[in-house]
């Protein structure tokens, strides 16, 4: 098995219970087997005020909903650079930082740890981004937290790591690995499916025939 330093990633949330399912399922699942990442999830409940565990506050100045208030994220933050000093801190929030692939490459590659906020009600008191290293957006759309979005830019990072995808090539020729192409359609057996049939050029053994008509069909 290969050996890895593993990167450390930590999730400051109000719904831990929400990563459960996906960080011990299939590729996630793997790289923690293989010693590639380790996930810790961090209750940001357990930071709140008073007996009661505050974490959120009306907003100064008016307005509709709830913001998630400073010192329980402080301090949340404070608990988690405890396990990782040098870990960078990501918080999913409204950007012009718009997630893709390329960006998914680069943390894989760096392999820092990293913490990683996420917001709820009506986002965060504007004083965390003090600490924040970097604000992501996965999209130019509105979600009801930051969980799903934590989620997505984790799954990207991860299985572009070391020995979890297991082919070496496999990520090379992905979607969006080479700026906004698409990987070539591609086929399994049977050949012919209900009259429905795999290009002839893909049958024919012809390696060079193949890969220029994967090159022509990459979108």
């Amino acid at each position: 098995m290969l050996k890895f330093i593993p990167m450390k990633i930590q999730v400051i949330t109000l719904f831990p219970e929400m990563f459960e399912p996906v960080l011990n399922t299939s590729m996630m699942w793997k790289a923690q087997k293989n010693g590639a990442v380790e996930f810790r999830i961090i209750n940001l409940r357990n930071f709140g005020i008073g007996p009661r565990k505050q974490v959120d506050d009306i907003p100064y100045g008016g307005g509709d909903g709830m913001l998630l208030k400073p010192e329980p994220l402080f301090a949340a933050v404070e608990f988690a650079k405890k396990y990782s000093p040098q870990a960078r801190v990501i918080a999913m929030s409204p950007s012009e930082k718009i997630w893709n692939q390329a960006k998914a490459a680069n943390y894989a590659e760096q392999n820092n740890d990293l913490i990683i906020l996420c917001g709820h009600y009506e986002g965060f008191d504007e004083r965390i981004f003090k600490i924040v290293d970097e604000k992501i957006s996965i999209g130019k759309f509105v979600l009801t937290g930051g969980e799903i979005p934590a989620m997505v830019l984790i799954d990207s990072v991860v299985r572009l790591m070391p020995g979890v995808l297991g082919g070496e090539t496999s990520a090379e020729i992905e979607s969006y690995s080479h700026g906004d192409n698409l990987e070539f359609p591609q086929y399994t057996r049977p050949a012919n499916y209900q009259g429905y049939q795999v290009p002839e050029v893909l049958l024919s053994g012809h390696h060079t025939k193949i890969a220029e008509w994967r090159k022509s069909n990459s979108r």
